[in-house]
């Protein structure tokens, strides 16, 4: 029934997504739909756990606030390209977290990576270790809004 249901949504996401409905395009998407299933079924067998995301309001609320996010970083990241009298100092450094369970830290260090500017590059039991292009990302990072709002989620 799983696999049903992730196949069901994936269809209608890429559905959703392509906008064509020739015989050709639907046939392609159905493969597709086809050889996610068979990786998620491989996956599942593999590590021998099965996770599932519940989706809820608060996932959702997540998401918007993620994407405002981004938008804001690409802002600033932009800005500072563009204004050679903003500075970009790399660094990469280490980001301790409180994220406990594997689909937290995979959100967690997913949420980083697609923000503009940071990047985590390895994930460990209680920390990340993150890279940034500014200073000032790393200690956004610090202050916890992130995480506290990933594991209001409850995943």
């Amino acid at each position: 029934m799983r696999y049903l249901l992730a196949a069901v949504f994936v269809s209608a996401f890429w559905l959703l997504l392509s906008g064509h409905y020739t015989a050709l395009i639907l046939g392609l998407g159905a493969l597709s739909v086809l050889i996610v299933i068979w990786f998620l079924r491989r996956m599942d067998k593999v590590d021998g756990e099965v996770v599932f995301l519940r989706l809820s309001l608060r996932f959702f609320g997540y998401l918007g606030w993620l994407f405002w996010q981004v938008v804001l970083s690409n802002i600033d990241v932009a800005r500072r390209i563009w204004a050679p009298s903003l500075p970009i100092q790399p660094s990469w450094q280490r980001l301790d977290t409180k994220v406990s369970t594997p689909m937290e830290k995979t959100l967690y260090a997913n949420s980083i990576t697609l923000t503009p500017g940071t990047l985590t590059t390895d994930v460990k039991a209680d920390h990340f270790m993150i890279h940034s292009l500014t200073q000032a990302g790393i200690d956004d990072l610090r202050k916890g809004e992130m995480e506290a709002r990933i594991r209001r989620l409850g995943i």
